[in-house]
């Protein structure tokens, strides 16, 4: 009896390996069997193909049909694969020619009536067919999203009708190509829109975040309530350098893996993730039965914004501490194991204490000693040694917020003069060693980080009085590198040490 092969891709992370579905028609009692681990979007499969088939005016098998889908022992989720079992079954019944079949890759749910609709990770699905010849045949605007990556040709298809019609030489698909991008939509995705002069004062906390950004630092910023955290953390993506082509295709893939999808309005512009405090540990980091991206994915290649870090899950917390150190998470299963990027840049804020007073002039917090303790015990020790920049964000006083006392110096600073140095200093990371300084380990700090004779005194002193750990030593040496890089200066001064030292509010307040 009849058998056709038609090639389909799978989604496991961020690959998509290729899946041959294999449908085999037999005489028998009708039945309609698929293996090959299927789950349970894959095996009602069976009805929506039965109702899309008759719907396009074509007949369904009365045989006994198996659907195998091959590799047998990679888990298939979704309605990814309806499309290219009803392609199967119309070429194996000889409804419709099947010469062509082998050229294709074949990706879409099917709805009842024959329509063809969207599916998730679309973009995964087209960055793993580079270099290969085969076309890519998607939902329309599952196929607009995946014509963004190049050397793929993806067609773009409304209904099966309009399939089977290009398969039997009738009418052509459509092929996609991206929109092109308006370079002013280009300058807006790039920068952001909320400006960084919109903050009134806090200059030492912007200098903290030009830092941050230059060398893709992760930072905490604490402080009473309503002094301007969170409008600062609304603001790094605008000073953050532009995405490279590579690095918006990844982050659109990501996206695309989430629960809404990818947006084509963010393409090129950094992601910006705030979940609430109340969000779980697979909320975070990814998970579930099936497996899917969490938020340090999602903000993969941008930011990630955790407001009111004490107020977060303490094991929510604790499973940051791999991510930040790899840039990668891997998520474990029974029947698989998925690796996720997430190279992400964290900002979080928190209260100095728990009615959040502690430190203003006002005077108004009243926390013992204990509670203030207990409160910090929230964040562990090692979590906070990740974390490179800790800085403190006073009140704001009434003459500056009113004009009537003039801003300090580069307090107005717009957004674009800061990512104008923070590109600068990026660009001398890259020629230096290919990769920003966050990134460097072992025996390149030694090369990239060397200090004189006044700066290791320095660094020891400080080292002994705050008590500082191996990988605190390291995390000053790595910003003090990129505060050198932002002053363009070759070597590390006794001047940028002691402004790294400074930039680590919660080493100086244990003491």
């Amino acid at each position: 009896m009849p058998l056709a092969i038609v090639y389909s891709r799978a989604e496991s992370g961020v690959d998509a390996p290729e899946v041959t579905v294999e449908v085999h028609l037999a005489r028998g009692l009708p039945k309609f069997s698929i293996v090959g681990l299927p789950e349970t979007a894959v095996k009602e499969s069976r009805d929506r193909v039965r109702g899309a088939i008759l719907n396009s005016n074509f007949e369904f098998p009365r045989l006994r049909i198996i659907v195998s889908l091959a590799p047998a022992d990679l888990p298939k989720e979704g309605g990814r694969f309806d499309l290219p079992i009803a392609i199967g079954l119309l070429a194996a019944s000889r409804q419709i020619s099947g010469d062509d079949i082998a050229r294709y890759v074949f990706l879409g749910e099917l709805a009842l009536s024959g329509e063809v609709r969207d599916i998730r990770g679309a973009l995964i699905a087209a960055l793993s067919l580079r270099g290969d010849a085969k076309k890519l045949v998607l939902p329309v605007n599952s196929a607009r999203q995946a014509a963004l990556v190049n050397g793929v040709e993806v067609l773009g298809a409304k209904s099966l009708l309009q399939i089977c019609a290009a398969l039997n030489r009738h009418e052509a698909l459509p092929v996609m190509t991206p929109q092109p991008l308006d370079p002013a939509a280009a300058a807006v995705a790039a920068t952001g829109i909320a400006d960084m002069s919109e903050v009134v004062g806090q200059p030492f906390a912007k200098r903290a975040l030009e830092v941050a950004a230059a060398g893709a630092h992760h930072v905490l910023m604490t402080g009473p309530p309503g002094t301007g955290k969170t409008m600062l953390a609304n603001r790094l993506p605008g000073i953050l350098p532009a995405m490279s082509e590579d690095q918006a295709l990844q982050s659109a893939a990501m996206e695309s893996l989430g629960q809404n999808g990818f947006d084509p309005a963010n393409w090129m512009r950094r992601p910006f993730r705030s979940p609430h405090h109340s969000a779980s540990s697979a909320a975070l980091i990814g998970g579930g039965g099936i497996p899917r991206p969490g938020e340090i994915s999602l903000a993969h290649n941008g930011v990630l914004f955790l407001d009111e870090l004490t107020e977060f899950d303490r094991k929510a917390l604790e499973a940051l501490r791999e991510p930040l150190e790899s840039g990668e998470i891997n998520i474990s299963r029974v029947a698989q194991q998925i690796r996720y990027p997430a190279n992400f840049l964290l900002v979080a804020t928190c209260n100095p204490c728990p009615c959040g007073y502690l430190g203003d002039d006002s005077g108004r917090c009243r926390c013992t000693p204990d509670q203030v303790q207990r409160y910090r015990t929230r964040l562990s020790g090692p979590l906070l040694d990740r974390i490179d920049i800790q800085v403190e964000v006073p009140r704001v006083h009434y003459r500056l917020l009113s004009g009537a006392a003039p801003r300090p110096e580069r307090a107005e600073e717009s957004s674009e003069t800061l990512r104008q140095r923070v590109v600068a200093a990026r660009e001398r990371q890259l020629q230096r060693q290919n990769k920003t300084n966050n990134l460097l380990q072992g025996k390149e700090i030694d090369q990239t980080c060397a200090i004189d004779s006044t700066g290791h005194r320095l660094l020891e002193q400080a080292m002994e009085r705050l008590g500082l750990s191996a990988r605190a030593y390291h995390r000053i040496l790595k910003v003090a590198r990129t505060i050198a890089d932002l002053g363009q200066q070759k070597e590390i001064s006794p001047q940028h040490l002691s402004l790294a030292i400074k930039l680590r509010c919660f080493d100086r307040s244990a003491r």
